[in-house]
């Protein structure tokens, strides 16, 4: 049985995606895709890859994901996903690309600048 192993990467979350041939089960940090994410579209937005390529329920992914806000984790594990089905099967990569899953989003946030309030706002000014 072959498991592929795969990293997805969102703002300042990381995924270390592990996937093989099973019946669908999403396990994320030790519990289940429905307990880790609470909300449906987080939910969809990790099994994008799965509906995209019409292959639901014959895959088990085991998912280890630190650091960010659940929407960035949920955004890391798809493109970790999204990695390993293209490894299982190099022919499913123009669908995936087409959707946008094969690209890393690089946006980060800002950092914050001296002397100023935020990354680029100021201080407010005053006349007296």
């Amino acid at each position: 049985m072959e498991i592929i192993n795969t990293t997805g990467r969102r703002k300042t979350s990381i995924a270390r995606v592990y996937v093989r041939p099973g019946k669908g089960q999403i396990i994320i940090n030790g519990k289940d895709l429905s307990h880790y994410f609470v909300s449906e579209t987080l939910r969809t937005t990790v099994k994008q890859a799965f509906v995209i390529l019409k292959v639901e329920g014959n895959y088990d992914v085991t998912v280890n994901v630190e650091g960010g806000g659940i929407k960035g984790q949920a955004e890391a594990i798809r493109l970790g996903i999204s990695r390993a089905m293209v490894k299982f099967n190099p022919d499913s990569r123009p669908a995936l690309k087409k959707e946008g899953l094969m690209t890393r989003d690089s946006r980060m946030v800002e950092r914050k600048k001296p002397g100023r309030r935020k990354a680029r706002r100021k201080f407010q000014f005053s006349k007296r």
